[in-house]
């Protein structure tokens, strides 16, 4: 047995699809508007995760430009069929509409980490689908969404029987399940004679659940369980929120496990609110004396700590890496490139060119990582000397373009004067500005000026809700502004949509000329559980 801690893969890890091929297990995450696409981790023993690849070319063109915070990739489905990986997903154009714009794309390869085919689309009745397997006949499952005044947007479970190799339909689309609750998220195994559908219920937030029904055909009629396999809606004690989203897989051994998102809140006044974003969690299952799924330890609450039977083997390949700019980085709608992100011109090193504003969804230069952890650092080494207000370069808590946090280096008037663009004339100062932007507006926390002859250290704490900024003077660590809320970059606060996490980063911009460039070392993101 091995003992697991929840959750397995930490700080915006939404959505978990889990295989197992051979030694391996695998689990794809959401990406939303991120590249790398489609992160792939892997495991012996269901217990330590360590990253494995992605989806190289799952958005046609490598380019998400214009697509909204939140949007892009959602809810991957990984699967196996005995050959071959198979991935199904959904990219997202539309954020808050009836419509969602979606279009559904399916991709194989022998190897996660190696080379994917070209995505194929495939009929687009919503988001969330997933793909089954069964005794050589192929389904694709997905949300129907009725998108028309009135209409609703999750409007049932439907399953189309797709042809292995054109991926074209054999047959017509079979309503699987229509509930009166939001129910998405579809995955079917198969076990005993029956069909079992899993789905994500009560949408993404504190009211997630998975519900299971069963049928003795895939096309069904199904039948729900009458009550949920999985939630912590009903006791905002349990340490694991959010739990929902959950799919069945049997180990080697026969016993069964389910993946799940889950979320740790932290406390604010304002209510709970998970910064870290949805996370990836294993739980135990076992089956009940009329065949249907319950947690091994009783109830409907996610545990924390899981004995799993699995034994740790060896590792015996090399960990897998995308280059000096791939993972644990990250970048907005499309992958980092020399033509703004370069690691070759100056050795240990990073050089952003600055392009648009960082609340652009088109061309923001920034690289961030996933924050794992209630308690991290980061700090950076940066080089830059900004000559215009229109130019900037620093380290930020990021979440979107309406939520981050900036200590940047920039130009301002001289101490004392308005903001009148008196650059041009040569005066002013090169200073540190704090910026915090929420959907209230931008709003300028602190100023402070500096001297840029030689590179500075920036770097911020968080801790909890709280994140303190800094920079080192004079070789010692010098606060700047406020502690500020940084509970404010979660799914949790404000009136739209948000389904990523935060991340800690560097970035550039140079709104007049995209010229101007900042060089970056020694990023450092260190994040401390307990």
């Amino acid at each position: 047995m091995t003992l697991l801690h929840n959750p397995v893969v930490r700080g915006f890890a939404p959505d978990p699809s889990m295989v197992r091929v051979g030694d391996w297990y695998y689990v794809a995450n959401s990406s939303f508007e991120w590249f790398p696409t489609i992160p792939i981790h892997r495991s012996r023993d269901l217990a330590h995760w360590e990253y494995a690849g992605h989806v190289r070319g799952a958005v046609p063109g490598d380019s998400l430009a214009g697509v909204p915070d939140s949007g892009g990739i959602w809810a991957p489905s990984l699967s196996w069929d005995g050959e071959r990986f198979w991935m199904t997903y959904a990219i997202v154009r539309s954020v808050g509409t009836p419509y969602f714009d979606a279009d559904t794309y399916i991709t194989t390869a022998a190897d996660v980490g190696g080379k994917w085919t070209a995505p194929r689309r495939v009929a687009s009745h919503g988001f969330d689908p997933a793909l089954f397997h069964d005794e050589g006949r192929l389904w694709l499952l997905n949300l129907q969404n009725d998108c028309r005044p009135g209409g609703r947007r999750f409007a049932g479970i439907v399953a189309t029987e797709l042809d292995h190799d054109t991926l074209t339909p054999t047959g017509a689309t079979h309503l699987l399940l229509q509930h009166e609750r939001l129910v998405e998220g579809p995955k079917l195994v198969r076990r005993g004679g029956w069909y079992y559908l899993l789905l994500a219920e009560g949408g993404t937030g504190f009211e997630h659940g998975v519900l299971v029904a069963r049928s003795r055909t895939v096309t069904g009629p199904y039948e729900l369980d009458d009550r949920p396999l999985l939630t912590s809606r009903d006791d905002p004690s349990v340490p694991l929120q959010k739990a929902g989203h959950g799919e069945l897989l049997e180990l080697p051994g026969g016993d069964w496990v389910l993946s799940h998102l889950a979320a740790r809140p932290v406390q604010t006044p304002d209510g709970p609110r998970c910064t870290l974003g949805r996370e990836t969690a294993i739980q135990a299952v076992t089956w009940d004396a009329d065949g249907w799924p319950r947690l091994r330890q009783g109830g409907r609450h996610p545990a924390v700590e899981v004995d799993v039977a699995s034994s740790p083997t060896p590792v015996d390949q090399a960990p897998y890496s995308d280059g000096p700019l791939g993972w644990p980085w990250s970048s907005p709608r499309a992958y980092p490139d020399s033509s703004w992100a370069d690691t070759t011109t100056r050795p240990d090193w990073i050089r952003l060119r600055g392009r648009h504003g960082p609340e652009s969804r088109w061309a923001h230069s920034l690289l961030a990582q996933r924050i794992t952890e209630h308690r991290a650092e980061a700090e950076v080494t940066v080089e830059a000397r900004p000559l215009t207000f229109t130019q900037a370069a620093g380290l930020v808590l990021w979440y979107g373009a309406e939520a981050y946090l900036s200590l940047h280096l920039t130009w301002a008037e001289p101490e004392g004067e308005g903001q009148h663009g008196q650059q041009w004339r040569g005066g002013g100062r090169t200073v540190l500005s704090l910026v915090e932007r929420d959907e209230g507006g931008t709003r300028q926390v602190a100023v402070v000026a500096v001297d840029v002859r030689a590179p500075l250290v920036l770097g911020v704490t968080v801790e909890g809700a709280d994140a303190r900024f800094w920079y080192v003077r004079n070789g010692v660590r010098a606060p700047v502004g406020p502690e500020l809320d940084f509970s404010r970059l979660s799914d949790d606060y404000g009136s739209r949509l948000r389904f990523t996490g935060a991340m800690a980063g560097i970035h550039v911009w140079d709104l007049v000329d995209a010229g101007f460039t900042a060089d970056f070392s020694r990023f450092r993101l260190h994040c401390t559980a307990g």
